[in-house]
């Protein structure tokens, strides 16, 4: 079965109402299923454009403006749920950064089914930016997610970076990883993208790339938004000799696209030029 995946560039923009941030989601949506596509790809952080509907006290403060969008999490899931609901697609939202009942936050990454379901893959390995400023916590699971097209996983930016966590969610099954991420420098941009491209190599699987892009110099959270999304594959016959199926202009804000069959996974790992899932435990002789 093939399926069309769109990878989003987001613009993080400055909202005077709610009902503008609907909007601007419902015409993302709209567009990338106009287009044919049955699973969705949103950022890192895309969601801190909710802080501008705050006072400028709020938003130019770290602490402040994680609190205040805690008010608009409720309608953000609806949102977000209905959308999947109404164009029959996945949608992975982006990032939320959720408070816990203890006080902490979570950088949240939510997957909404057609039916309906959503789940979440916390970040489990934070930048010092999370740790040392914003005082974002890690999350305590990594997870698979079962859909109709098979499993699928998600990489919080910084998490793609650590190749033993896409190894234990393809070991359980997931060909497509998701990493919604955020970068404020072309060598952030880069290091997420040599991480994605990694995964899809030495896991033959497919992973999806999607940044937040432009400046929102009003924001103290995602002030500078550097990055080009992107779907990455095995890099072996019957792929793209880079490994790049489709990739967006540097800072460009758009959708990108392309069609992947997950039935080619297991088709490459039994029959690649090369084995890299099946090899990944030779390393351990070594080790």
């Amino acid at each position: 079965m093939t399926i069309k995946i769109a990878a989003a560039q987001y613009d993080i923009g400055f909202l005077e109402t709610w009902a503008n941030y609907q909007s601007k989601i419902e015409r993302w949506v709209q567009e990338a299923a106009d287009e044919g596509a049955k699973i969705l790809v949103f950022p890192e952080y895309g969601s801190m454009e909710l802080a501008s509907l705050f006072s400028e006290e709020i938003y130019k403060s770290l602490e402040k403006q994680l609190d205040a969008i805690q008010s608009l999490h409720d309608a953000y899931v609806d949102l977000y749920r209905s959308l999947a609901q109404q164009y029959s697609c996945y949608i992975q939202a982006g990032t939320f950064p959720v408070k816990i009942e203890n006080g902490d936050y979570r950088n949240r990454a939510y997957l909404f089914w057609p039916d309906g379901r959503y789940d979440f893959q916390d970040k489990l390995q934070m930048t010092r930016f999370e740790n040392e400023q914003w005082l974002i916590k890690s999350g305590v699971a990594l997870k698979c997610f079962d859909t109709e097209y098979g499993k699928i996983a998600i990489n919080v930016c910084y998490d793609s970076e650590f190749p033993l966590l896409a190894r234990k969610q393809v070991e359980a099954g997931a060909n497509l990883i998701l990493v919604p991420s955020c970068t404020d420098t072309v060598a952030g941009y880069h290091r997420v993208r040599i991480g994605c491209q990694a995964r899809a190599l030495e896991n033959q699987c497919f992973v999806v790339q999607s940044p937040t892009v432009g400046n929102a110099l009003w924001s103290e959270a995602v002030d500078v938004n550097v990055g080009a999304a992107a779907i990455y594959t095995p890099v072996d016959r019957g792929f793209p000799d880079n490994g790049i199926a489709a990739i967006g202009e540097l800072n460009a804000t758009q959708w990108v696209y392309a069609d992947i069959s997950l039935a080619e996974i297991a088709k490459v790992r039994a029959e690649g030029q090369v084995c890299n899932y099946r090899d990944w435990p030779l390393q351990e002789r070594f080790i």
